[in-house]
């Protein structure tokens, strides 16, 4: 199931990188982001919804629900990428071992 949702995943991200490059520019100069040219708002009217612009609304919203079942599913996935413990740390050449501890509690007095 989860390698299903990857593939599905970046076939999407694929999909929506060729719709968004297919799509072409509101503002061709930065004179019309800052109001030039007529402009009444900050980033230009926005007209009448093209079939690119839906199909680009379908496909995000599609990305946006494979990254949310991802990452419900690596959540319940226990991996850690992280060891359990460190390195242990090379010993040095010239210095003593290390004395290891007793295993038997000292006589008592």
């Amino acid at each position: 199931m989860f390698i299903l949702v990857v593939t599905i995943h970046i076939i999407v991200s694929l999909v929506i990188i060729g719709l968004v490059l297919l799509q072409a520019g509101k503002g061709a100069d930065i004179g019309s982001a800052f109001g030039g040219s007529g402009s009444q708002a900050v980033f230009g009217s926005m007209g009448t919804p093209t079939v690119l612009g839906k199909a680009t609304a379908v496909v995000a919203v599609a990305f946006m629900a494979t990254s949310f079942a991802l990452s419900m599913m690596s959540h319940s996935r226990a991996v850690s990428v992280m060891p359990a413990s460190g390195p242990a740390a090379p010993a040095q050449p010239g210095a003593p071992a290390a004395t290891p501890a007793p295993t038997t509690p000292a006589p008592q007095k």
